[in-house]
């Protein structure tokens, strides 16, 4: 199925962005920087995507505040 390939790409840059981001990446900023890497990714599948990713990626992502999200192993680094 395409989809499971679109959300596993969205996903994948998701992470890569928290990677280079170790204070964090709000909601607004990490929706604009998914959308902007490829145009072909449908602006609510990536919403869906992001609402998702702490679920998703529990041992991975966390949000220390609402709307920001940190990876856990930036969880010592601070803002």
């Amino acid at each position: 199925m395409e989809s499971q390939k679109v959300t596993h790409r969205i996903y994948a840059k998701a992470i890569s962005l928290l990677e280079n981001h170790p204070e964090g990446i709000s909601w607004s900023q990490l929706l604009s920087r998914i959308k902007e890497s490829d145009s072909a990714f449908h602006p609510k599948t990536v919403n869906g995507c992001i609402w998702k990713l702490v679920e998703k990626f529990p041992d991975k992502v966390y949000k220390p505040s609402k709307g920001l999200f940190r990876l856990i192993k930036h969880k010592s680094v601070r803002r």
